[in-house]
């Protein structure tokens, strides 16, 4: 195949043959390190890249060539596209910063190694670990998304290493707004769980919860449509993979003489605890927290075991006014918190663009007229 250029510039054709060289290097290593050496390969190309200037140097179409060069070396190599290579610029200005100083990089480098690091609490070694312990179409998935946001890509590749999403998991998560979501729900967690329990309590809330596959439509009376809710409820929390483990729907609980039943009661594997959760379907009130305080009580005197950490209550409602939230929690001693859900977007997404829209309909009517 003809090339469009023919780049005689001694630093290039040396660039090129580096280039290859380290491929095939790479292709050495053992099956379970691909990954990780591929992710490295695309980390040091984008890397090159920029530190060459190799647009400025070579002009535009330098990318367009470098593509074709590389595949002329290394016939039938896969991720060497134009494309590809303008995500592998992409990946090293993404996390240079946070990968600076990590000591592997650009050194021989062990899955062992990059596991351990993983699981170390916290800091940056944490975070670059995880980078290079993802698939590299997640990633191009994530570079998408994220629009340069390093924060919002790290947490995505870190969900993405804690519960295994597949590329199609990860993608569905990438549509909502989970990373805006997470952690954000009113609580009292830190003020009435120990460290580290209270960040992870805090971790698993977010506020809104999103149930847009609720599927809920037509006339429904309120007891059909928390029906509906708590088994969105369910399967939006076990599917999260964030730890929930379901227990029961309407649990019942014998208190002294009076029969009680739980919403949704799940139990955290993380958290090593019972989570009662309580829907309403109205506006928040500071009688709710009475309510769903007694259970988080009960369920520490009827189901912990000792081994269990206390009990952590979750009211899920369709408003809250902030300020009266906060001031209800400091009336209670019981690790609570309280999250809204979002009617408006109840219907699934995949509905979403085949109905007309109003403007759609207005538009429609004035042809007609």
């Amino acid at each position: 195949m003809a090339h469009s250029i023919k780049i005689l510039d001694e630093t290039y054709t040396q660039w090129v043959d580096d280039l290859s060289a380290r491929y095939k290097h790479s292709q050495t290593k053992a099956a379970v390190h691909v990954n990780t050496e591929q992710l490295l390969y695309n980390y040091n190309l984008g890397k090159d890249i920029v530190e060459l200037h190799a647009e400025e140097r070579w002009g535009q179409s330098v990318i367009t060539q470098l593509s074709q060069d590389l595949r002329d070396r290394l016939p039938g190599v896969e991720g060497l596209s134009k494309t590809n290579i303008y995500y592998c610029k992409k990946f090293y200005t993404l996390y240079n910063h946070l990968l600076t100083n990590f000591p592997q990089v650009g050194g021989k480098i062990q899955e062992e190694q990059l596991a351990e690091l993983f699981h170390q609490p916290g800091g940056k070694f944490q975070q670059a670990a995880a980078v290079f312990l993802i698939p590299w179409r997640h990633h191009c998935l994530i570079m998408d998304k994220v629009k340069g946001d390093v924060n919002k890509a790290l947490f995505f590749v870190q969900k993405t290493v804690e519960y295994g999403w597949s590329r199609s998991v990860l993608l569905n998560w990438l549509d909502t707004n989970l990373y805006e979501r997470e952690g954000s729900a009113i609580s009292n967690f830190t003020a009435t769980l120990p460290e580290p329990m209270s960040d992870l309590a805090q971790e698993v809330t977010k506020d809104p919860y999103n149930f847009a596959f609720a599927n809920i439509r037509g006339k429904y009376n309120e007891r059909q449509f928390k029906d509906a809710l708590l088994a969105n409820i369910t399967s939006f929390l076990i599917e999260l993979g964030t730890g929930f483990a379901y227990v029961g729907r309407e649990y019942r609980l014998q208190i002294g003489e009076t029969e009680n039943f739980i919403d949704l009661l799940f139990y955290h594997l993380q958290l090593r605890c019972y989570v009662v959760i309580e829907v309403k379907i109205a506006k928040f009130t500071p009688g709710d927290i009475g309510q769903l305080s007694t259970y988080v009580v009960a369920c520490n005197h009827i189901l912990k075991k000792e081994e269990d950490n206390p009990t952590i209550g979750l009211l899920i409602c369709k408003s809250k006014e902030n300020t009266l939230a906060k001031y209800a929690l400091e009336g209670t001693n019981q690790p609570i918190g309280i999250s809204e859900f979002e009617l408006e977007k109840l219907y699934p997404k995949k509905v979403e663009g085949l109905l007309p829209s109003i403007e759609e309909i207005e538009n429609e009517i004035d042809r007609k007229q």
